[in-house]
């Protein structure tokens, strides 16, 4: 195959790729009923004057399902880490025991489990056109290159195989997550 034509398919791979693991991380962030350390993952405590990530002011555990708890490397910072989950509008309502600060994390309900899963379908969706359009790049860049048809044909297949791949990660993904938000 072709030098360029390789380049071209390689680089649509990555790209593919890329998305399948923004695809990840934003899934990560939907909670499916557990209690998890990602949750109050974007929190920032007004630290010395600086807005500055929970995770660097204290120790984020979950001790059970239900149960996030954060053990401040200063015990001043309980109040501030308190007000920050609060501003942070997660719907906790955090608990300080003086040590720490435990949050315990309601369990959902049937109509909020149907909206994370729509939710998380709608974060596969935009993969699945991330996907398409890195293949659409890649297909106009073959269409370009100075080879003969038959490699442009071939390559477009190799294309073809690469989103479909990708395409059926994504659904694979979605269905483990659909499955774990609906789990009571």
């Amino acid at each position: 195959m072709d030098e360029e034509l390789k380049f071209i398919i390689d680089s649509a791979e990555e790209s593919m790729e890329k998305a399948i693991s923004h695809l990840e991380r934003q899934l990560a962030n939907i909670r499916a009923g557990k209690a998890s350390p990602s949750m109050v993952q974007g929190v920032m405590v007004e630290y010395y004057g600086s807005n500055t990530p929970l995770n660097q002011v204290g120790n984020v555990n979950t001790p059970d399902a239900r149960t996030i708890s954060i053990q401040p490397f200063e015990r001043s910072l309980i109040p501030e880490i308190v007000k920050a989950i609060q501003a942070a509008n997660l719907g906790f309502n955090p608990m300080n025991n003086s040590d720490s600060v435990i949050i315990n994390v309601p369990p959902l309900t049937e109509e909020r489990r149907k909206e994370l899963a729509k939710q998380a379908k709608a974060e596969a969706e935009d993969a699945k056109v991330g996907v398409r359009n890195d293949r659409k790049s890649a297909n106009n860049d073959i269409k370009k290159a100075d080879v003969s048809e038959d490699e442009k044909k071939n390559a477009e297949v190799d294309i073809q195989k690469l989103t479909d791949k990708h395409i059926a990660k994504i659904e694979s993904i979605l269905e483990v997550k659909e499955k774990e938000i609906m789990t009571v």
